[in-house]
């Protein structure tokens, strides 16, 4: 073990310090070496029909071929709107193949927000969804786009199965809203005129851009983190060796299965569930509305599944369903939280409820995302964001990029073959965030212990500043979400012209008897008094990223 890692000793059995990241030339290598691995298992179960990785081979070769027959070359971008459906990997994988670049876009952005992607990104093309195709239709005109793929849910399900599906979609829950773009050209379409055009194999290299990762904005403009290739396969191969331990412990007659509720267009489903599992043969079960947890719980009911990466929003609103008993839990052996920080309520109730503890790891887009995690042999909640994967190292500085004493706040900064090339045409930005020695400066606040364990204090951006005092806004937010009657919670801070600030606490109950009096005096007991929130709003739902952050700056800008 060596003395600028303490975190080492953490590490399980079987999980070196380093790994081997360089095994891949290129992402299409990783595929590829994953089609002819695992053939005909399923890769992706989508409403009750699977989709082997044979097939996925197949269908994105096609595809593949059909997008390099439009004239793209090397580096030009496509952009992707999708949500959890079959074609999501069909096309990334295709997109690749044909040395383009993947830029993954939020389905549900408004034209304004996709306007700005598009033409930030300079895609040439895009395949989208037909539930926002209206949205794209709004803005087409004044993006660089030259192409246009159009989906609908049922394209990559069986005749009847796809048809019945896509008549629901658009004509009983009439989610398609009408749209005029008249030079698309359906997905299963491309794919068939692919299957006559000559695909030809592209020579990418590790430092070649795979994909645009588009930054939520939370902090301005949304940017483009630039993820080369070697950066997703050192991510992918670290998240690998770290979750080995405990999927060792799948029985040999089971596939390892996924659940992948996260939206693979986010950076942390991108990696952990698809990536992966071109790595190492995982079947995923492929989750479009995470938001309809009556619908999410009716498909576990259906499968055994072993690993399920999720945010705290998603295990809070799973754990208190009424229909939460209705899945068999008992074939869990890793429930990895990121995106956001868990709580300890949350992961108190989900033990409680399937006895296999949440692991809270941390990473950003910029990361690819994974930085640290806990030990995924761990037996208990541990409030922390764990310890650096391998090849990963990290530490806390002041804001003169000053290592700051052990156990004193500063913000958390990241060196690994992980941490992206930059911001796409932004130097000044990439600038603001990678040093000249190559650490990436993440805005979160943290402190580390003496065993090398991070936790996340706060965002820079939402500390409120009380009399002089730093109150970070998840502390409360933690004290808060221990009370019985509390669903979820979200604190801010409001101008207040005799402190500087003051804070705001929202609340969502799960026990409509709830008071403010009661959640007054519990702060109270809890807190100290600069800590203690001066207004409480109580609220039916709180809002929240399609990944299922809340969106305290939404609250912030609604006060």
């Amino acid at each position: 073990m060596t003395n600028d890692r303490p975190w080492l000793s953490a590490y399980p059995q079987g999980v070196a310090a380093d790994i081997d990241v360089n095994i891949y030339s290129s992402l299409i290598e990783l595929m590829e070496d994953g089609f002819k691995r695992f053939g005909d298992q399923p890769a992706y179960s989508f409403l009750g029909q699977e989709m082997s990785f044979r097939q996925l081979d197949k269908a994105s070769n096609h595809l593949a071929a059909y997008l390099q027959s439009l004239q793209l070359v090397k580096g030009d971008r496509v952009a992707v709107m999708l949500p959890n459906v079959l074609q999501y990997p069909i096309a990334v994988a295709a997109i690749l193949r044909a040395g383009l670049v993947v830029v993954n876009v939020n389905p549900l952005y408004t034209a304004r927000e996709l306007e700005h992607q598009l033409k930030d990104s300079g895609a040439k093309a895009i395949i989208i969804i037909e539930n926002f195709a209206s949205v794209l239709e709004q803005c087409i005109d004044k993006t660089s786009l030259e192409h246009v793929v159009i989906c609908a849910m049922g394209d990559r399900l069986s005749w009847l199965k796809g048809h019945i599906v896509n008549y629901v979609i658009r004509h009983v829950k009439k989610m398609v809203p009408r749209f005029d773009l008249p030079k698309a050209v359906l997905f299963n379409d491309a794919v068939g005129i692919g299957q006559t055009q000559t695909f030809k194999p592209m020579a990418l290299g590790p430092d070649d851009l795979a994909v645009l990762q588009y930054t939520g904005g939370t902090t301005g403009v949304s940017k483009g983190a630039m993820l080369l290739h070697r950066n997703l396969i050192a991510n992918t191969l670290q998240s690998e060796i770290w979750n080995q331990p405990v999927i060792s412990r799948v029985p040999s007659h089971q596939q390892l299965t996924a659940v992948c509720a996260l939206p693979l267009y986010h950076i942390f489903a991108f990696t952990v569930n698809m990536m992966m599992s071109f790595k190492n043969g995982t079947k995923n079960i492929l989750i479009p509305n995470p938001r309809d947890i009556p619908a999410v719980l009716k498909e576990l009911s259906k499968h055994v599944f072993h690993s399920f990466p999720a945010v705290n929003t998603l295990f809070n609103a799973l754990v208190n369903h009424p229909d939460f008993k209705t899945v068999d839990w008992s074939n869990l052996k890793v429930s990895v939280g990121g995106g956001t920080t868990v709580q300890a309520a949350v992961a108190k109730q989900w033990f409680d409820n399937t006895e296999c503890p949440i692991c809270e790891g941390y990473g950003l887009s910029e990361t690819s995302p994974s930085a640290s995690c806990n030990p995924t042999t761990s037996t208990q909640f541990s409030g922390t964001i764990g310890v650096p994967l391998p090849n990963t190292r990290m530490k806390i500085v002041d804001d003169d990029g000053v290592d700051v004493p052990m156990g004193q706040p500063g913000e958390i900064v990241i060196q690994g073959p992980q941490v992206m090339a930059g911001y796409w045409q932004r130097p000044d930005e990439t600038a603001k965030v990678i040093t000249a020695d190559g650490w990436f400066k993440s805005g979160d606040i943290g402190v580390v212990d003496e065993r090398g364990y991070f936790k996340i204090v706060d965002r820079k951006k939402d500390m409120i500043l009380v009399s002089g005092f730093n109150v970070y806004p998840n502390e409360v937010e933690e004290v808060v979400s221990m009370l019985k009657g509390v669903l979820e919670c979200a604190v801010i801070g409001v101008p207040d012209d005799k402190s500087g600030e003051r804070i705001k606490l929202f609340v969502v109950k799960k026990d409509q008897s709830l008071t403010q009096d009661t959640v007054m005096r519990h702060c109270e007991q809890q807190l100290t008094h600069y800590k203690i929130p001066k207004t409480i709003e109580f609220r039916v739902e709180l809002p929240k990223t399609p990944v299922g952050k809340i969106l305290r700056r939404q609250l912030r800008d609604a006060t």
